[in-house]
């Protein structure tokens, strides 16, 4: 485990985790052992938008994305699930340690672990399925993740969206609110528009939360939506993302605001803070997501 070169020699199709610009694709490798598949994701030093954390860290969204691209990546390549199929995330969720995010002198190597729990068919065609991840560094186990998904036809999807189909964000994004306070430097990284409550804020000519189109809001973008609102209420802008547990009952849509709830902060030990991020549309809540942010040891 702690030498597996192999994993890491190139990237992976960019058609099979859903991406279009290659330097988005994360995983590098994979081969089967007994049932079980390894899979190799190298998180960069440098990234445009998932960058280091307080100039210490990798980002864990680094991590959430390549538990969602394993999933997108095994689905096709091992369940014979067909290009052009949707996939809709029911809930998923990681955990890692702050040792495990250290940046170090080059990319981070990260061997994945993964097992299907439930694998559902419907004449024959997978319909939804789950996994558990378990994440190694340097043959260390630094984290642990979990992601269950439904499996769309895209005929179906075209019947199911209907009018949505194709829908775009409407012409003109909202301010953003201050990136000092979210952990970002520029305001078009920030996700969060300023108001009582919080309304996301959706810029689709963003390139990498927006790598292609879509006809919803995507669900990295919730998750990092729950990260910047943790972050300005605990007024810990260099805070670091060590647990995140989101669940989805309903696309977020592009045609009325999002409203981003946060229930007070609680200090689970020194330096370790958790609260929950709820998302609102049209009077209901379609989303939601627990997040613990870490200070760390001070270098």
């Amino acid at each position: 485990m702690l030498d597996e070169p192999e994993l890491f020699e190139q990237s992976v199709p960019r058609r099979l985790v859903h991406r279009d610009a290659v330097s988005e694709v994360l995983l590098t490798g994979f081969r089967r052992s007994s049932g079980i598949f390894r899979v190799g994701v190298q998180w960069p030093r440098g990234h445009s938008y998932y960058g280091a954390v307080a100039g210490r860290w990798h980002d864990p969204m680094l991590f959430a994305e390549g538990i969602r691209q394993v999933g997108l990546f095994l689905a096709h390549q091992e369940l014979d699930v067909p290009l052009g199929s949707h996939f809709v995330t029911d809930n998923t969720w990681f955990t890692m340690t702050e040792k495990g995010a250290r940046l170090a002198d080059g990319p981070a190597n990260i061997v994945l672990e993964v097992a299907f729990s439930e694998v559902v068919r419907r004449r024959g065609s997978v319909t939804a399925y789950a996994y558990d991840v378990t994440a190694y560094r340097d043959g260390e186990r630094i984290g642990a993740g979990h992601l269950s998904a439904q499996v769309i036809a895209d005929r179906i999807y075209r019947r199911l969206r209907g009018d949505r189909l194709g829908a775009r964000p409407p012409a003109g994004v909202p301010s953003a609110v201050s990136p000092r306070l979210v952990g970002r430097s520029t305001g078009f990284d920030v996700v969060l528009a300023p108001g009582t409550p919080t309304v996301l804020r959706v810029d689709a000519s963003h390139p990498v939360l927006f790598d292609h189109p879509v006809d919803h809001v995507p669900g990295m973008v919730l998750l990092e939506a729950a990260r910047q609102k943790a972050l300005a209420e605990l007024g810990r802008p260099e805070g670091l993302l060590t647990d995140c547990a989101a669940a989805f009952t309903r696309y977020v849509e592009f045609n009325s605001p999002c409203l981003v709830k946060s229930s007070p902060p609680r200090r689970k030990a020194a330096g370790q803070y958790e609260l929950a991020v709820d998302f609102e549309q049209e009077g209901a809540v379609v989303g939601s997501c627990r997040v613990g942010i870490e200070e760390g040891d001070r270098p």
